[in-house]
């Protein structure tokens, strides 16, 4: 388990790094960014047909909001938080750059909820960091004010994507509380073997890592050939087969793949490690003990994804299923 802030959920501890901690300055004040306004829905209105561009920096944000007849990019910074944004195509989020859609309310008229849907494909580039979906159970919303009020988070946003997740290098992709209605794909990309903050992350207080939870896949998750502190997929519904080949992660508790229903196969290769189960340590650093939390996987399990990972240190895998 990564050994800086985390929500505790399972004992006191979680299956990944929070990144609320951090955020009260750095991305609470992205609120105040400027819109790139789409229209009204339901009057028919908004920008013509064709190519936008979201684009702002890290201390004032662009802003998605409305609805979007076209394609969109994101260049530099750009959050989801007033209100809906529903893209009638494709959205890229370009290389370096970082899209927040982890707000839950409408900053902007305060009442009402936020949210992204993508009815095309949505890409991720080379270095670009994206954080799409939230909710209370595994990662609170940006603007839920549970620690300010220390209580229970409750808020929560869902996303959607109806084409592909495509991310091709790209520095991290966390995504909760999604619908991706066809495959999920990273190649590459990262921050390196190493668990210091870098990149956007550095604004979070946390290492870089790419997470998957809560979510439906409707085709195939892959992720292969990433170098990163982390990686989990956890909970998460697959209409397809998922592959993990080829990671190398500098955290030890790394690959998580845990408590997955997958309708294929189960494919994981030349991996640093991979453990369906949970560290539930009060010590930091202690990989053990571990609470089992085995996948349902309709079609085969192969590779280093066969018998369920060591219950103790040193212990032998299995006896049961991966």
């Amino acid at each position: 388990m990564l050994g800086f802030r985390l929500i505790g959920r399972l004992g006191n501890r979680l299956t990944r790094p929070l990144l609320v901690s951090g955020l009260t300055i750095g991305l609470l004040a992205m609120s105040a960014g400027s819109a790139l306004a789409g229209g009204d829905e339901r009057s028919g209105y908004g920008p013509p047909p064709g190519r936008h561009t979201c684009t702002g920096t890290p201390e004032a944000p662009g802003v998605l909001a409305g609805v979007y007849w076209g394609n969109v990019s994101v260049e530099g910074s750009c959050v989801v938080n007033s209100g809906e944004a529903v893209i009638h195509g494709d959205l890229t989020v370009r290389s370096g750059s970082v899209l927040l859609a982890v707000f839950a309310l409408n900053d902007k008229t305060g009442s009402g909820h936020s949210s992204l849907q993508v009815k095309g494909d949505l890409r991720v580039k080379d270095g670009a960091t994206m954080l799409l979906g939230c909710d209370p159970q595994s990662f609170p919303c940006i603007d839920d004010p549970f620690k300010t009020n220390k209580t229970q988070p409750t808020l929560s946003s869902a996303s959607s994507v109806w084409g592909n997740l495509s991310e091709h290098k790209p520095l991290g992709v966390v995504v909760h509380n999604t619908t991706i209605g066809g495959n999920v794909k990273e190649i590459g990309g990262g921050g390196g073997l190493s668990c210091k903050p870098s990149g956007a992350f550095a604004a979070f207080e946390s290492p870089v890592y790419s997470d998957y939870e809560d979510s439906t896949v409707k085709g195939n998750l892959d992720v292969i050939g990433l170098n990163s502190c982390w990686l989990g997929v956890a909970r998460v519904k697959v209409g397809g087969d998922v592959h993990m080949i080829h990671n190398q992660l500098a955290d030890p508790d790394a690959i998580e793949i845990i408590s997955n229903h997958i309708s294929g196969d189960l494919l994981c290769k030349k991996n640093s490690q991979v453990w369906n189960s949970i560290d539930i340590s009060e010590v930091e650093g202690e990989l053990y003990p571990r609470l089992a939390a085995p996948n349902t996987v309709s079609g085969h399990r192969i590779g280093q994804c066969v018998l369920a990972s060591p219950a103790t240190k040193g212990g032998p895998l299995g006896p049961g299923p991966f």
